[in-house]
């Protein structure tokens, strides 16, 4: 019998990656599950290295990394190339790709294609994609492909114009309900979880004790099973204005404008680089060098235009 390691598959996590069946079991617990997003290899590293359970890969690069208003103008390549990068980085949380608007919207086809994409190309764990009503097919056949799905409700960016901006959701009976309604058809539609973002707390809380599978709140309170913030809202980075439910941990962007800062005036006034940050040679290669060069030739030509210009300035 063959004693070579199997290759992991869609369905088989890779050495030390947290098993998707382990996110419903801290459900049961009531451990909370962490995830933040990332959108390259040094920054999945150090979310790896923090303990983190989940990575998005989130479509809020739009905003954060690519510099949009929104998070419309994300492309399945732009997506692709971070998802990769973060997966590069990161090693035991599992590592979702949030799927792009344009990717998923069209037919269930497109949906189970790009979808495959992400795991082929990009080495993503699962997909997240937003919204229920004409998403659940679309959910029901990428897990039919093998690939694990997040579900999304509540304010959906993507669909942010049409849910009159950038607001909290659910807010009156009617809306609460639905809410829940698409909570569950989402569950069974075969979503492993469902991130809640900008819901009321009640809501939020009915449709984590309703549902097997864990919500993932962004400004949904603490009832939800896990928390999810963007990197670069909680480091201090993004230079947009930051929701409500956002806490900053740290002033990253402060300290990165005066680090780039002091270095510029260390260039500027010739205190960088200094002799500890340079490379030399041995006497006896230097002076071959300068011979095999002509170093004498160029001192002396050197000299010359030197005078000729302090003549030309004596005139």
């Amino acid at each position: 019998m063959s004693t070579r390691p199997r290759t992991p598959g869609p369905n088989t996590p890779a050495p030390g990656k947290l098993p998707i069946t382990e996110l419903a079991e801290l459900k049961a617990r009531r451990q909370p599950i962490v995830m933040v997003t990332a959108y390259d290899a040094p920054s999945g590293r150090l979310a790896d290295e923090a303990g983190v359970d989940l990575i998005l890969v989130g479509d809020s690069a739009a905003m954060t990394v690519l510099g949009h208003d929104s998070t419309v103008p994300a492309s399945m390549e732009e997506m692709i190339v971070l998802t990769r990068a973060v997966t590069r980085g990161s090693h035991r949380p599992l590592v979702v790709a949030d799927m792009p608007f344009g990717s998923f919207q069209v037919s269930d086809a497109d949906a189970v294609a790009n979808a495959i994409r992400f795991v082929k190309e990009a080495g993503a764990d699962a997909v997240k994609l937003e919204g229920a009503g004409p998403s659940l097919s679309r959910v029901t056949a990428i897990v039919g492909a093998g690939i694990p799905v997040m579900g999304h409700i509540g304010l959906t960016p993507q669909s942010a114009t049409a849910l009159g901006g950038f607001k909290a959701q659910g807010r009156t009976a009617d809306h609460a309900r639905r809410l829940v309604d698409d909570a569950r058809a989402l569950e069974a539609a075969g979503c492993f979880s469902l991130v809640l973002e900008a819901v009321p707390v009640p809501v939020a809380d009915e449709i984590t004790r309703r549902l097997t599978i864990p919500t993932i709140g962004i400004g949904a309170g603490a009832v939800t099973d896990g928390q999810v913030l963007v990197w670069h809202d909680l480091l201090g980075l993004y230079d947009g204005r930051s929701p409500r439910f956002v806490k900053r941990y740290a002033d990253l962007a402060t300290t990165i404008r005066d680090a780039v800062a002091a270095y510029a005036d260390d260039v500027r006034e010739g205190h960088f680089p200094e002799e500890v940050h340079t490379y030399g040679m041995s006497d006896e290669e230097r002076d071959a060098f300068r011979a095999a060069v002509g170093h004498g030739q160029l001192e002396h030509r050197r000299e010359h235009r030197e005078r000729g210009h302090d003549h030309a300035r004596q005139e």
